[in-house]
């Protein structure tokens, strides 16, 4: 009875992360779909190899989805209550160290942008990020300990961050910024919040809830930094992006690329999620002892996530890099150019406003506002954020601008926010990065920027790496924008004073309230 109950709701629960999975490519697939249909006739094979690389992204981001809740959520809340409860400082910060640099070797957005990195070595940069990661969990759990204010943190090491960013190499400077943006992705961030929220528990203060959120925020920081030091000790002389595209003579030769690639990316995913799932089995026999039902399904769910991971990546891999690299290539060497960044605006809009992830931060926000904040407002400011993003990053690709002069800026008055909006409505802000660069922005877009860069001549580590960052960014504005003008009419509202009889009791608590 119990199997059959279970299985019936794993198959509900599946179905509906495929469901939210499809429609997060969906405009993808629609998109691409009408302009091969019209002003860029795409070659056959490469058009087949896409369709079938989104069926393996959407199984494959559907699987990931339901592992990742059934396994690497409650993981963090056990681990991060044990944590709690065993009241040594030292011990928490070298194991949220180590937990960061285990659960982000297994980050599938980090893993194609790894895949697309030229001139860094894959498993340098997934250690580097790696570390970078695990330090600032460290310093995100030190803040919710001690319980200092996010925006001192996120000030001082943003000022660390930009002037080493004015020192390095322009090699690393764009894929520094896109480390931190994919790595907030949906392998890391249920992760890191569960781990958050189970430490937070060791506080009783009113604020310690609210201190819970921001770790995706420090977290970010991590990466952008670690690449930025490795760019002074890493060779990158000659450094370039090699467009390599890849072409199917028969249906046959699709499947066998489809078939060669899954084993490779079978025993990569092993390697990957080997840390995290020893380091669980450590703290299983050490302190937490679940019990036998919920370890069975911890362990389904680690089965789940890795069939997802290698799915996905498989399907990013061999069905989406060289459609996007060619379209954009093929746009930006034809007339059409001057499309390219309206193109990638009406992307943004649609990848944001698919997003699944969207859905939950809006419903944080309202949780957060007590519904003083309609989750329709933030959806509809992302995505105009986010077109805004992408409609930017073009014009780089397109002029050469750096990415500083963006990046500089939209920081900075993201910062300067932080003083006039309430603190919750900064963490969730800077939290919310890691949504919107989503799995779309770290596969198709980068690819199809790498592309139209090469077609124009440009240098695509300088000029199209970057995307995600800057899709990072524009939520750090437009949520504390939205959060400050809402803050601003709830205090315009006239406040409501009971009137109280003769014979009513008034407790002297809630006369000094009003």
């Amino acid at each position: 009875m119990f199997k059959r109950k279970y299985l019936r709701r794993t198959r509900t629960a599946l179905f509906e992360k495929m469901r939210e999975s499809a429609i997060s490519v969906l405009p993808i697939i629609i998109i691409v779909m009408i302009l091969s249909l019209t002003v860029f006739p795409a070659q056959t094979d490469l058009m087949v190899c896409f369709l079938i690389g989104a069926l393996f992204l959407i199984f494959g981001m559907g699987l990931f989805s339901l592992g990742a809740d059934i396994s690497m959520t409650p993981i963090g809340n056990q681990i991060g209550t044990a944590l709690t409860k065993s009241r040594k400082l030292l011990l928490i910060l070298i194991v949220s160290f180590v937990l960061g640099l285990a659960i982000t070797i297994s980050e599938p957005d980090l893993q194609v942008l790894a895949e697309t990195v030229p001139h860094i070595d894959n498993m340098v940069l997934l250690l580097t990020v790696g570390v970078g990661v695990g330090f600032f969990l460290a310093v995100a759990m030190l803040r919710i300990l001690t319980g200092v204010k996010l925006r001192w943190f996120l000030i001082a090491f943003y000022a660390v961050v930009f002037v080493l960013a004015a020192f390095t190499d322009n090699s690393f400077l764009g894929v520094a910024f896109d480390s931190g943006g994919v790595t907030t992705g949906p392998m890391t961030v249920p992760f890191i919040l569960a781990l958050g929220v189970g430490v937070s528990h060791i506080r009783s203060d009113r604020s310690a809830e609210a201190d819970s959120f921001g770790l995706v925020s420090l977290c970010s920081i991590g990466p952008i930094l670690s690449v930025l030091i490795l760019g002074f000790f890493y060779p990158s002389e000659g450094a370039s992006v090699d467009v390599a595209v890849s072409s199917y003579a028969t249906t046959t030769e699709i499947g066998r690329a489809y078939l060669t690639g899954i084993p490779v990316y079978m025993k990569e995913m092993a390697v990957a999620m080997l840390p995290i799932v020893a380091i669980f089995f450590l703290f299983q026999v050490a302190t937490l002892r679940i019990g036998r039902r919920r370890l069975a399904k911890i362990c389904m769910g680690f089965v789940y996530t890795y069939a997802g991971l290698v799915l996905f990546l498989t399907g990013v891999n061999v069905g989406f890099s060289s459609l996007g690299t060619v379209m954009g290539m093929g746009l930006a060497d034809s007339p059409m150019k001057v499309i390219l960044i309206p193109l990638a605006m009406l992307l943004g809009w649609f990848i944001i406003s698919a997003e699944p992830a969207v859905a939950v931060l809006e419903k944080q926000i309202e949780d957060v506002s007590a519904g003083a904040i309609p989750g329709k407002a933030i959806k509809r400011s992302l995505s105009i954020a986010i077109a805004i993003a992408m409609g930017l990053a073009m014009l780089r690709v397109m002029t050469g601008i750096s990415i500083l002069w963006f990046l500089v800026p939209g920081y900075a008055i993201a910062l300067i926010l932080s003083f006039f909006v309430p603190d919750i409505y900064t963490a969730v802000a800077f939290d919310s990065g890691g949504v919107a660069s989503g799995p779309m922005t770290a596969t198709f877009m980068l690819q199809f920027a790498i592309g139209a860069s090469t077609a124009l001549g440009g240098n695509p580590l300088s000029d199209a790496f970057g995307v995600v960052a800057m899709v990072a960014m524009m939520p750090l504005l437009s949520i504390q924008i939205v959060g400050l003008f809402y803050e601003q009419k709830r205090k315009r509202m006239p406040v409501e004073r009971p009137v109280y009889g003769d014979g009513d009791i008034v407790e002297l608590w809630e006369v000094s309230a009003d």
